[in-house]
């Protein structure tokens, strides 16, 4: 029985990393609001190595369309401009010598419509990856029954991972309803 725990234990685990990895796709996608962390995973050459802009300079939000971002060394302002330019981020930075600034565009209609697809896109994602880890976990309690554990505890445990797979969609769903209503909202 303990064994059967921690294979339930496991599939919790990776199923809320699954959720976890949504939730930073799905903060990554703007919703016509300047949010700092839009700008997490973008990488900058700092003395030759590709590190996170946010381990080179501050970001900052002086107003709800402007994200300000201030190197700690003033040779990255050219280096920060091109990361900028080069991501799909599909910003125009503008440089004054002292700070990047970027101003977030209102979403026209058709843009909203693909940011909610591609929130959706993220979100099945997300479904896959649980649902991948229920067939591992219950793969691996089947493996149980060879080694002697009984048919009806290992189908309770199997019963079990359904029930965690069920709450983990449930969860993507959610954030997935809340993240298009906020790309929606005009």
């Amino acid at each position: 029985m303990e064994e059967l725990e921690l294979y339930l234990e496991e599939a919790k685990d990776n199923m809320e990393k699954s959720v976890h990895h949504v939730v930073t796709a799905l903060a990554k996608i703007r919703a016509g609001r300047a949010m700092p962390n839009m700008l997490d995973g973008l990488m900058v050459e700092y003395y030759g190595n590709p590190t996170p802009l946010s381990q080179v300079a501050s970001i900052n939000t002086p107003d709800a369309k402007t994200l300000a971002i201030k190197p700690w060394e003033k040779s990255l302002l050219a280096e920060i401009e091109k990361s900028i330019t080069n991501s799909d981020l599909g910003l125009n930075p503008q440089n004054d010598g002292e700070i990047v600034r970027l101003n977030i565009p209102p979403l026209t209609e058709e843009r909203r419509r693909d940011l909610v697809k591609q929130t959706k896109h993220e979100g099945e994602n997300g479904k896959i990856s649980v649902r991948n880890v229920r067939k591992e976990a219950n793969e691996s309690l089947r493996q149980l029954i060879k080694e002697h554990v009984s048919e009806d505890d290992v189908k309770r445990a199997e019963t079990k991972v359904q029930d965690l797979t069920n709450s983990f969609i449930q969860k993507i769903d959610d954030l997935l309803a809340k993240k298009e209503e906020e790309i929606m909202t005009v």
